[in-house]
């Protein structure tokens, strides 16, 4: 992955944008890892794939639970219950 410093970034925004649409760049400041500047597209794909990840993962909860014998709606009581 690329790196560049902020200051770096913002002096030559364009080629920070050209390199970005290649592979994501690190945005460094004090060289610590500030951001990750990637794609639009890259970033619609990422989006993509944890929504799917979290609808599996909410599937997967939703069999556990009918199949330890919750029912809908005490499914939603324990989720409301605030305690």
């Amino acid at each position: 992955m690329l790196s560049m410093t902020a200051n770096e970034a913002k002096t030559h925004f364009g080629e920070f944008l050209d390199k970005a649409q290649r592979e994501p760049v690190r945005v460094l400041r004090h060289d610590r890892v500030v951001g990750v500047m990637v794609s639009a597209q890259d970033y619609e794909a990422m989006r993509e794939f944890f929504a799917n990840r979290l609808l599996h993962t909410l599937d997967e909860s939703a069999g556990a639970a009918a199949s330890a014998g919750l029912t809908p709606a005490e499914v939603d009581a324990l989720l409301a219950d605030e305690s």
